[in-house]
């Protein structure tokens, strides 16, 4: 089997702490290698969501190494899906590129009690990503 992976993914929300971290944190451990994944944000917060960290950490998925990341030209340019979550303008658009918004509560400021639905919903999300991914290369 190939090393080159599958397809490059980035999650881009405005402060790279909540939503695009653990969105990024649930691909790089379900799909592991055979997928890509960068995560950035139009303007990062300074530390990931420690709410979002304890969330994700409840279902075994640490993200607790994470910064969050500016977003480049060059990190959109060198992904093949570019999804949004509530980042408005910020996002710089190139022709070829998959474009996908999900509407996601944001985080910030929430206690991991309201953080664990948001990271149910991007679960889900993810896992039909993948599978949209998977179904591309068999097809």
């Amino acid at each position: 089997m190939s090393s080159t992976p599958l397809a490059s993914v980035l999650f881009v929300c405005v402060h790279n702490a909540g939503r695009s971290q653990m969105a990024a944190g649930f691909l790089t451990h379900l799909a592991g290698d055979r997928i890509e994944v960068r995560s950035a944000g139009s303007i990062p917060a300074d530390q990931v969501n420690p709410a979002a960290v304890e969330a994700m950490k409840e279902v075994g998925v640490d993200i607790s190494d994470q910064q969050p990341k500016v977003l480049t030209t060059e990190a959109v340019q060198a992904s093949d899906y570019v999804i949004t979550m509530g980042c408005g303008d910020a996002c710089p658009i190139f022709p070829g590129k998959k474009y996908l918004d999900w509407a996601l509560e944001d985080p910030a400021g929430k206690g991991v009690e309201s953080v664990r639905p948001i990271r149910d919903e991007i679960k889900t999300r993810i896992e039909q990503l993948i599978a949209e991914i998977d179904a591309q290369q068999e097809a």
